[in-house]
């Protein structure tokens, strides 16, 4: 078998992270930022398909990676149905899922699907997806709610969440990750908190539960909520965008950059220094409610994602949840020399449709 050279894509709220690896060597890596402003005439994340592409290609022709030259690619996984973790095959039906035009709180990593989609059809190259943002394995028990129409499920951030948790069973205490527990907080644009036993991730607080993010407006009041959809002051489309893209630290304060409230509040800004706090303080509330579940027995708290960088709220929230268990900062967002192993591996390449193993998991 001749070298392999592979595409993984890694793609989020406000950045495309990408990477070519022949076989396991990686030959590049770049963090592609967006800003508030470059995306802001975009409506539907659909919409931003041919703009993140073209720097995509960019970033590969400005490192010497020539299209024709790929093997493979992996990307990120967009909200597909409850699906187990691990590889599946992007074909169409799971294009024509995850860009349903219903669905008004789509994530910009199902542009990767649709740029591996398209090198499939364009090259012929096997492309999949990896610890898609719909992996949902929540025990039956935290399923229930108390509206049988509305159960828990768990949408996120799978991917990253996994990788810190197993990278830190191995390298920091020695172990399998199947043999620990962890509480992983991942604090991005978006926020998923995920609590893993043996290996799976039996509970989970969402982005819409609990705490708020620079770009989520978490949890609230479900009666206020009910009374503000039926005030007639917005349409459907408006009152989603309340809660996923314009919440959070855009609402409160009109930036999603954590470090533009740090240098708010460096300037004096009382206001900014308590929402920014307040961020945190629900992160910590949700990481305290997640240790219930197994009784406090959490062997490793692990922060990550961007969010993480920052010393200020890394600090917050271990001084709040460092009674639980010990609190390890891991904010590098590693996975993508998993996908580029998960592309290079005949066995793990799997061809699924949206259905995904019937009988697995419950169907939302």
């Amino acid at each position: 078998m001749g070298k392999e050279r592979i595409l993984v894509m890694n793609l989020g709220s406000t950045s495309s992270k990408i990477a070519v690896y022949d076989d396991d060597k990686e030959v590049f890596n770049d963090t592609i930022r967006h800003s508030t402003e470059e995306l802001a005439p975009f409506g539907d994340v659909t919409e931003q398909y041919e703009f993140r592409y073209n720097k995509i290609k960019e970033s590969l022709a400005s490192n010497g990676i020539s299209i024709d030259s790929l093997t493979a690619a992996v990307s990120r996984g967009g909200n597909i149905i409850p699906c187990p973790h691990g590889a599946i095959g992007i074909d169409q039906a799971m294009i024509d899922f995850l860009t349903r035009p219903e669905d008004l709180a789509k994530h910009p990593s199902l542009i990767g699907s649709m740029i591996a989609f398209d090198l499939h059809k364009e090259r012929g190259i096997p492309v999949c997806i990896y610890d898609a943002i719909g992996t949902d394995e929540k025990m039956p028990l935290a399923r229930v709610s108390g509206v049988p129409e509305i159960p828990h499920f768990t949408v996120g951030h799978t991917l990253n969440t996994r990788a810190m948790a197993i990278k830190c069973a191995e390298e920091k205490l020695g172990k399998k990750f199947d043999e620990c527990t962890f509480i992983v907080a991942h604090l991005g644009g978006g926020s998923s908190i995920r609590l893993y036993k043996d290996g799976v991730n039996i509970d989970s607080v969402n982005d819409d539960e609990g705490n708020f993010t620079p770009e989520r407006g978490g949890g609230v009041s479900a009666k206020r909520l009910v009374d503000l959809c039926y005030s007639g002051k917005y349409t459907y489309k408006e009152a989603m965008k309340l809660f996923h893209g314009k919440g959070g630290l855009s609402a409160h304060l009109g930036t999603v950059d954590a470090r533009d409230v740090e240098a708010m509040i460096a300037d004096g800004d009382a206001y900014a220094k308590i929402v920014y706090e307040a961020m945190a303080f629900n992160v910590a509330k949700d990481i305290a409610k997640l240790s219930a579940v197994v009784c406090g027995k959490v062997d490793r708290i692990i922060l990550t994602g961007g969010i993480a960088y920052s010393k200020y709220i890394s600090e917050y929230i271990s001084e709040h949840v460092s009674f639980i268990a010990p609190v390890e900062v891991m904010p590098g967002e590693e996975e993508l020399q998993d996908f580029a192993e998960i592309a290079r591996t005949a066995e793990d390449r799997i061809s699924i449709v949206p259905g995904v193993k019937p009988g697995t998991v419950p169907q939302r």
